[in-house]
């Protein structure tokens, strides 16, 4: 098993990818904090895991709340004594606003949850990485972090600050046994779709062209074996770089 012995953090996963990874971790012998704003789809999460003779436990965390990542973090330490790897996952969209439309709430909100929680939950992992001098790091971008023609303005700036916050920290912090690493997902079967409320007529019409690009959407599993291959020792040389994943959407 690739993750023997391994704590790992995946948040956003009561569903989607982050359950997706979370279960994959824990059949290849990590033992999984599974961190989701929705408890009772966590705890099931945790239940199937076990059911299948994996070791999680779940954690009820809203990202964009700074004393709740702490805790979560804290929580691995306390239940299973360090932490190997920190799944940044838990993400929301817009309604394909253009600038024009952003409202600040809503900005601040992506924001706070897509992005800010990404280097919280860094900030506070790194010094039981330090210590060790090992630690892995993955955060869940998006294409919407590479092109400017795959969301609104919000969600696409929010996600171009993780690819550059990935790759600074990757950087940074390449001499202390620390690796930093983002997958950018195209189109991928998940309920991101249900943090949409009204969608921007005018954001749609725009980025309609580059919808219709896509070859297929991928399956939570397929985002799921990017981030074990993250996560393990296959990876050993990757550090600060992003891997697509999009069947190539992107590639147009």
């Amino acid at each position: 098993m690739k993750l023997e012995g391994k704590v790992a953090i995946v948040t956003g996963a009561a569903s989607g990818m982050g359950k997706a990874v979370a279960e994959l971790y824990a059949k290849e012998g990590a033992k999984v904090i599974v961190s989701d704003i929705n408890e009772e789809g966590a705890q099931t999460v945790v239940a199937g895991i076990k059911e299948n003779g994996g070791t999680a436990v779940s954690v009820k965390t809203n990202v964009g709340d700074l004393h709740e990542i702490e805790a979560m973090i804290d929580l691995a330490v306390s239940e299973y004594g360090t932490l190997d790897i920190l799944v940044n996952n838990a993400g929301i969209m817009d309604n394909f606003e253009p600038a024009g439309e952003i409202e600040d709430e809503k900005w601040e909100r992506i924001f706070s949850i897509n992005t800010t929680s990404v280097m919280r939950a860094t900030r506070k992992a790194l010094p039981i990485f330090l210590e060790k001098n090992k630690g892995i790091i993955i955060n869940v971008a998006s294409a919407g972090g590479l092109y400017g023609a795959r969301a609104g303005a919000a969600y696409t700036a929010s996600k171009h600050a993780v690819v550059g916050f990935t790759k600074n920290t990757g950087f940074m912090y390449a001499n202390e046994g620390i690796r930093c690493n983002a997958i950018a997902p195209g189109g991928v079967e998940t309920n991101i779709s249900s943090s949409m409320t009204s969608i921007s007529e005018m954001g749609m019409g725009r980025i309609r062209n580059g919808l219709a690009l896509n070859p297929r959407n991928g399956k939570s599993e397929e985002i799921a074996k990017v981030a074990l291959f993250l996560a393990s020792d296959d990876s050993s040389f990757v550090n600060g770089t992003v891997i697509t994943a999009d069947a190539g959407w992107t590639a147009y």
